[in-house]
């Protein structure tokens, strides 16, 4: 049996997400079968059309209303549905790979409760890979994960006014 890890994509820094899609790139070209759930996020993005080309092996769900300043309850309610499917994904044995994009940020807006992430990961099959990103990311979150990368801003051209460009940012 194969052993799975915890990964924890965070900082403030741009690629949290773009690593994990890598690395769900990667599964799904070793046969793997992976989960996504995004959290917070709505609007389709060009990483969606590209999956869908691997939509056999990879399965993307969306759990947001997109860019959350104060939490509504119908954000709580998409969150909460987001969380629902999410264990159940990490628990079916149909994946290998789990990601949950943005759950930190999640975490930190009071969406979804650290606790039941916490539970999730101490749960966890151990043959499945559990990767969890988002700026904010929890301490004892990052104290229970195997894995955890920062990213940093050093320099970003959206200081100079470059907006999110199709196919590159979005």
């Amino acid at each position: 049996m194969r052993k799975g890890y915890v990964q924890v994509y965070t900082g403030n820094g741009k690629g949290k997400t773009t690593a994990a899609l890598g690395l769900a790139l990667r599964a799904a070209g070793a046969g793997m079968r992976v989960f996504i759930g995004q959290f917070i996020k709505e609007e389709a993005a060009a990483e969606h059309a590209a999956l869908e080309r691997f939509s056999d092996l990879v399965s993307v769900r969306r759990f947001g209303r997109g860019f959350v300043m104060k939490p509504s309850g119908e954000d709580i309610a998409a969150a909460r549905e987001g969380m629902g499917e999410s264990q159940e994904a990490l628990r079916s044995g149909r994946y290998d790979v789990v990601i949950l994009d943005e759950i930190n940020v999640a975490i930190h807006l009071g969406l979804v409760d650290v606790e039941e992430v916490l539970r999730m990961v101490r749960e966890r099959p151990d043959n499945v890979e559990l990767v969890l990103t988002g700026r904010y990311a929890d301490e004892r979150v990052i104290g229970l994960a195997d894995l955890v990368t920062e990213m940093r801003d050093i320099k970003h051209y959206y200081e100079k006014g470059v907006q999110a460009r199709h196919g590159i940012e979005k």
